[in-house]
């Protein structure tokens, strides 16, 4: 064990090192309820950590334990991977298993997750080097303009004679002197006096020759860069553009960070992010389990799950990045599973899937919760929404508690679509509100029991109306 801690990845730094129960402390900021999923989540995550302490040996045979979230829509499983990969840093791809036919038939194949994820990762990768490489690409940028603002003059031949007869003293008060005008330049341009100015850019064209192609295996088979193939056929066009200096300001930082940033360096990095650290949520795994009713192999159904099993037992995929490997990515599913089981995947695809976790639907008193106390609450937006028009709005609890009961009524005698009742809800009542915002003069609005019932209540007296309109 003495070689443990030398050979830690070096790519550790990607994950924030949190205890379960402060990862489910994190998940509670944002999602109500469904205790034993957030545990669940929360223990895949710091197994993670785990895995990276052992001996290399060990850490390379420790498995991800992949999760099977089973539930209705709307009850948070979509939410609870989603923050679980902002908590961790991780490049995370949320996908339908219902877009996905067996290879040779058309449409996507399962490798196209992989493809998807490692280019998340690159852009992760590059976005932190931009940011390490922000302020020596500012101070670049910056001399770049000066450089445009006050170009150096071209002394004529001429007067070489004149120059050598200069004494060291003129020389130095004309360097002093265009120091300081530089000087002053730069004084100007970060105080925004000269933002209004206009600069010639030369700046490349990077447009490219429109190319179709007509493919059977899907665009992602294509594993080809095409500005690589047609740069050399098409050298890059310089075109010259009039800006004025914030947006040349922005041109040339972009253009600065380009060149500071290593791309072979962001593509290691991500690749290792992607292996390590990646999450790919599977949504609708119900959709392609094989039920009582379906005969025959199914394209879509028996051919994709299939498919899925190397995926996620551990495969190399082909990317344009290189290879990259699945063996540690985390794979949480999701589906709800009231017409399907998870007994009717494939038995081998159940056996990559170990823990299943089952989500609550909704109550009133969760809706109650959900409309109040996350940090993203549904009535905190639309306060915030409606105060940048001035609007002091405010709910009463009475009002609250009767959003909820009307939003869990409704759920009851129509489709169940859990916290999404919500929204549809919450818009009906404040589309009067939000339409006349501009042209209010009285600012406040304070949104009572009788409000809700009197906006709501022939929507709902009217079954038929009401399944339009919820």
């Amino acid at each position: 064990m003495s070689d443990m801690k030398n050979e830690q990845p070096q790519d550790q730094h990607l994950v924030k090192v949190l205890t379960p129960r402060e990862i489910v402390l994190e998940l509670d900021k944002y999602i109500i309820g469904q205790d034993d999923a957030k545990r669940s989540v929360a223990i895949a995550l710091r197994n993670r950590w785990r895995r990276q302490q052992v001996s290399k040996e060990l850490r390379d045979e420790i498995a991800p334990k992949n999760i099977i979230m089973i539930g209705p829509t709307g009850v948070g499983k979509t939410e609870i991977a989603r923050r679980l990969a902002r908590l961790a840093n991780s490049p995370f791809l949320k996908v339908e298993a219902t877009k996905f036919t067996e290879v040779g038939y058309v449409g996507r194949d399962v490798e196209s997750m992989i493809r998807d994820l490692t280019d998340l990762s690159v852009n992760m990768s590059k976005k932190e080097e931009q940011e390490r490489v922000k302020a020596k690409a500012h101070e670049l940028a910056e001399e770049r303009l000066l450089d445009i603002l006050l170009p150096k003059k071209k002394e004529d031949v001429r007067n070489d004679k004149a120059e050598k007869e200069k004494t060291l003293e003129v020389v130095k008060a004309e360097k002093s002197e265009a120091f300081s005008t530089r000087e002053k330049l730069r004084r100007m341009l970060r105080n925004g006096k000269l933002d209004e100015r206009y600069v010639e850019l030369e700046i490349t064209d990077s447009n490219l020759p429109m190319v179709e192609v007509f493919s059977t295996a899907g665009i992602e088979e294509m594993e080809f860069n095409v500005k690589e193939i047609f740069g050399n056929i098409f050298p890059p066009k310089k075109k010259k553009r009039r800006v004025k200096i914030p947006e040349a300001k922005e041109i040339i930082f972009e253009e600065e960070s380009q060149r500071l940033i290593d791309m072979d360096k962001v593509i290691e990095l991500a690749i290792r992010s992607t292996e390590q650290n990646g999450i790919i949520f599977l949504d609708e795994l119900d959709k392609i389990a094989d039920t009582e009713s379906s005969y025959g192999p199914d394209v879509s159904r028996q051919g994709v799950q299939r498919d899925l099993l190397p995926i996620v037992e551990g495969s190399t995929v082909t990317t344009k990045y290189g290879l990259v490997k699945s063996d540690h990515v985390l794979f949480i599913a999701a589906g709800a599973f009231n017409v399907s089981k998870p007994s009717d995947l494939l038995p081998e695809l159940q056996g990559r899937f170990p823990i299943r976790v089952e989500l609550n639907s909704l109550s009133m008193e969760d809706f109650v919760r959900i409309l109040t106390e996350p940090k993203n609450a549904l009535i905190t937006q639309y306060e915030a929404l409606l105060g940048t028009e001035g609007i002091d709005m405010q709910f009463d609890d009475s009002a609250i508690t009767e959003i909820a009961r009307i939003a869990c009524d409704v759920n009851e005698s129509m489709e169940n679509i859990g916290a999404r009742r919500l929204h549809t809800i919450m818009e009906k009542l404040l589309d009067e509100v939000s339409f006349d915002a501009p042209d209010m003069t009285e600012k406040e609005v304070i949104i009572t029991k009788d409000y809700v019932g009197k906006k709501l209540e022939d929507i709902l007296e009217d079954e038929n109306l009401s399944r339009y309109i919820l």
